[in-house]
């Protein structure tokens, strides 16, 4: 269950200057990763597995007709996580070979998909696997592609793939929806006041102007002639909870994972307050769950 790490206006920034309440800097030995930032999940699999939200049946379902998946089809997936992806990939009874760089995660990510014979989980960055010659038909990245060194990413995804091979990115952009409740909106204070000036805060974006964005590779770098014009679907979920359950989500993301402990518990801590006395205890995370395909090219 994987939800999007920042609002999409944000999300193409792993590294966005945090003000007054972590330490960033501009020397390049020190200033954080992509893989440190995706490995900040690594301390929490089991929330991060509890509170993500998955993809809905219809996504997998427009997978498979768009990619002429099957049996006998063979899949790789890039950053597993803990699973969630992977459990509905395994469901469709093909090959599936998960590469996750997390050892905690990928260990949790094979304890949840223990009971499907046709899984491998492979403990790795994709740009350091060991594919070992091996090629496959469809490659799917979850909510993770992001996290991927473009310069080496791109150009590997298209070697690893079978001539006519697929790409597959899946996605959950968090939205609001205008006039309705948004917890941003109603804790807006207590971010500037726990962590002032902060660029990553900021309302979602409203669902109607997300739908617009509907043609290439969404916010990660593109491929340029590597794959072929995209294919984009959209799918409206949501997910409700308490205050505390809201802060455990936040609590599973890196935008809030990236700050100090003195600071993200308190702000946690205050948003659950805030949920539970002026929301009623009960908030709506809305998401477009997304699918972006494209072929491999020649």
């Amino acid at each position: 269950m994987t939800p999007p790490e920042l609002p999409p206006n944000r999300l193409a920034y792993p590294w966005t200057r945090r003000i007054a309440c972590v330490l960033v800097t501009d020397d390049p030995k020190t200033r954080p990763n992509r893989q440190d930032l995706g490995r900040l999940f690594n301390e929490v699999p089991e929330l991060y597995d509890r509170v993500r939200p998955g993809y809905p049946d219809e996504l997998f379902a427009d997978l498979v007709t768009v990619t002429d998946m099957d049996e006998g089809s063979t899949v790789l997936e890039v950053g597993c996580g803990t699973g969630q992806a992977t459990r509905s990939l395994a469901a469709l009874g093909c090959s599936v070979t998960a590469v996750e760089p997390g050892e905690e995660m990928a260990a949790l990510a094979r304890r949840r998909i223990a009971a499907f014979g046709n899984v491998e989980v492979e403990t790795s960055t994709f740009e350091e696997w060991d594919d070992g010659g091996g090629r496959f038909d469809v490659l799917v990245a979850a909510s993770s592609w992001h996290w991927v060194d473009p310069s080496i990413g791109w150009r590997r995804a298209h070697d690893v793939l079978n001539p006519g091979g697929w790409m597959a990115l899946l996605g959950n952009v968090v939205v609001r929806r205008p006039g309705e409740p948004e917890v941003y909106a109603e804790t807006a204070d207590l971010h500037e006041r726990f962590c002032p000036g902060n660029p990553g805060w900021g309302h979602p974006p409203l669902e109607n102007a997300v739908r617009t964005t509907d043609e290439g590779w969404g916010l990660v770098e593109d491929p340029g002639g590597l794959f072929g014009p995209t294919i984009v679907r959209w799918y409206p979920t949501v997910q409700w909870f308490d205050g505390d359950g809201f802060a455990d989500l936040l609590r599973s993301t890196s935008l809030y994972r990236r700050l100090g402990r003195d600071v993200r518990e308190p702000l946690l801590d205050a948003i659950a307050e805030r949920i539970r006395t002026r929301m009623g205890d009960r908030a709506a995370r809305h998401y477009l769950s997304v699918l972006r395909v494209g072929q491999r090219a020649e």
